[in-house]
């Protein structure tokens, strides 16, 4: 049975995309989880190469439409949650959004122009 904190943790290392390590598992470059000054377990940070599909993903679910059903409103709200989250730090991240939601990466750019006159 795992440590209560790394049970708490799950749910948002999923999110993340991110992996649960038991504390034997763990190496240089993973993230410990100490309970009390007892390491319980780690968090291995995600694998970057997929870091914009997972947050293409979540902007999805978060809206709860999927890319090709969005309208307008969503997409642009789909875009506006994805710059929040940093996706378009990403290279090539305005191409692949513009592909997912099938618009012209001019229409990215201003839905994310928009989005920040917006905030």
């Amino acid at each position: 049975m795992a440590h209560p904190l790394v049970d708490a943790l799950g749910p948002v290392v999923d999110a993340l995309g991110a992996t649960l390590l038991a504390p034997d598992k763990l190496t240089e470059a993973d993230l410990p989880l100490y309970w009390d000054g007892e390491l319980v377990g780690g968090i291995r940070r995600p694998d970057l190469h997929h870091a914009l599909d997972r947050l293409l993903a979540a902007a999805s679910r978060e809206l709860g439409v999927a890319y090709a059903d969005m309208d307008r409103n969503q997409k642009q709200a789909a875009v506006a949650l994805l710059g929040n989250w940093g996706a378009f730090t990403l290279r090539k991240s305005v191409e692949d959004v513009a592909e997912a939601l099938g618009v012209s990466r001019f229409t990215i750019y201003n839905y994310l122009e928009r989005a920040e006159a917006d905030s």
